[in-house]
């Protein structure tokens, strides 16, 4: 998740090892373990936090029920055979081809575990590499829309398609185990790569894409990035959705939201209270896009009257993102 590049480097060790006592805890049997999605007592526990917080198990499904090799998304080709772009000759749908997520839109957003289907909610995102094509349907035949995970900014060393991710495009560690900043320059290299994590989402029915640590030029990624090279990226990114027929969100990138609002359907953030900077997302709910939002630290009452006031789809979630969600 994105609260990562948050993170001052020093901090981000902190916030590592906050995240392994959490799953430790949830593991060896916490409270938490018995909470529902909705934050009241169940009969049943809950998912098991990841190992990695926010991308679950390193390579292993989380139990979906994939028919497909250990790690190995459905509808896609093998890992190191990524397909090019978009075949010659297919055009950009029109907007009103995709799906546009508006403000006021409730959601669940669940990165680790099996999926709990029974949230009541219209929109869910879960992790698109651990989710078969089932979990889509039977997420589709509930009425909810499904938004896809996918890691765009940064190589993760347990996924499936790792392999393909040559040396030289891996810059600094993230600061998270087993992941390297993308040489976002190279968008000739990053784009079939891409557009094959994109091809899968689409394949396994999902309807929109949300594209994690894609604000890499403010961090220390190893790479002399700028701005503008930000901004070709993620452009680049929205492009490949929308070839798709996919929604793309933007996730945090706060400053550079009035550039690419319009090149983005809706955006995801994090913390933006906590860090007082909700204010600096509005412009998506005054251009009719949704805010999907969550705080980690904040519990509701401090900030869901401003949040709610701005429109903003808000919620609490716990830092591993598995089912509990405690929203506005």
């Amino acid at each position: 998740m994105n609260r990562r590049n948050r993170l001052l480097p020093a901090a981000l060790a902190l916030a590592t090892a906050t995240a392994l006592l959490v799953s430790s805890c949830s593991s060896s049997g916490s409270e938490d373990d018995h909470d529902s999605a909705d934050g009241s007592q169940s009969t049943s526990p809950t998912a098991t936090a990841p190992s990695n917080p926010g991308t679950g198990t390193p390579g292993t499904p989380s139990g979906t029920g994939t028919s497909s090799a250990p790690g190995t998304p459905s509808g896609t080709t093998a890992p190191g055979t990524p397909p090019g772009t978009t075949p010659p000759g297919t055009t950009t749908p029109p907007a009103g081809a995709r799906w546009q997520p508006t403000p006021g839109l409730t959601w669940q957003w669940q990165l680790g575990g099996t999926v709990d289907q029974s949230v009541d909610v219209p929109v869910y995102d879960i992790d698109g590499f651990e989710n078969d094509a089932s979990v889509v349907a039977a997420l589709h035949a509930k009425g909810r829309k499904v938004i896809c995970y996918i890691n765009a900014g940064s190589w993760e060393d347990f996924r499936p398609d790792s392999a393909a991710f040559a040396k030289s495009l891996q810059g600094s560690d993230t600061g998270w185990k087993g992941e390297k900043w993308f040489d976002i320059r190279k968008l000739d290299q990053l784009k079939p790569l891409m557009a094959a994590r994109f091809d899968m989402c689409r394949s396994k029915g999902f309807d929109a894409i949300e594209p994690d640590t894609i604000e890499a030029y403010n961090q220390n990624s190893g790479f002399p990035l700028t701005p503008d090279d930000q901004l070709a990226y993620n452009r680049m990114l929205a492009q490949l959705a929308h070839e798709r027929g996919l929604a793309i969100g933007l996730k945090n990138d706060l400053d550079q939201i009035p550039a690419l609002l319009p090149d983005f359907d809706f955006a995801v953030n994090e913390e933006c209270s906590q860090f007082d900077e909700c204010d600096r997302v509005s412009p998506f709910i005054k251009a009719g896009k949704a805010v999907f939002h969550v705080e980690y630290k904040l519990d509701t009452d401090q900030f869901c009257a401003k949040t709610k006031a701005l429109g903003f789809s808000s919620m609490q979630k716990k830092l591993d993102l598995n089912a509990w969600r405690k929203p506005c």
